[in-house]
């Protein structure tokens, strides 16, 4: 049995505009920080990213070489921290900025980076980079 088919049946103004993958807060363990506290102690670091993909980077047929390899994004950032201190959060994110910004096909971007734990008074702490 062939799946339905929309072709021709949606109006072009309900047609997508944008394609878009996302890592929603990425836990991960980071020597960050430096204050006295923050140093040599890692800490719980939530990553976001979100990548807006050109048409043709989005699959349109529900086949594993026709998308794009999200996979990496949680990889690739793990990779990047493993063994690595950090004064700054803008280093972190704009390091994971670099990286993904650098793949085929992504039209937007943006990462954002925090630390929930710092502060007693506040849900977190962060910083975000986009290409908007």
């Amino acid at each position: 049995m062939d799946p339905a088919r929309l072709d021709g049946l949606v109006p072009d103004h309900l047609g997508p505009r944008t394609r878009r993958i996302v890592l929603r807060d990425l836990a991960v363990p980071i020597d960050i920080g430096f204050h006295d506290f923050e140093v040599g102690n890692p800490q719980r670091v939530s990553v976001t990213v979100e990548v807006w993909l050109d048409e043709a980077s989005f699959a349109a047929v529900d086949e594993v070489a026709a998308a794009w390899d999200y996979d990496f994004l949680r990889s690739e950032i793990l990779l990047l921290v493993e063994g690595r201190r950090y004064n700054l959060q803008e280093t972190l994110a704009r390091e994971i900025y670099t990286l993904v910004a650098a793949r085929a096909g992504v039209k937007g971007l943006r990462v954002a980076t925090s630390k929930p734990d710092v502060y007693p008074d506040c849900a977190e702490v962060g910083v975000e980079l986009s290409s908007f």
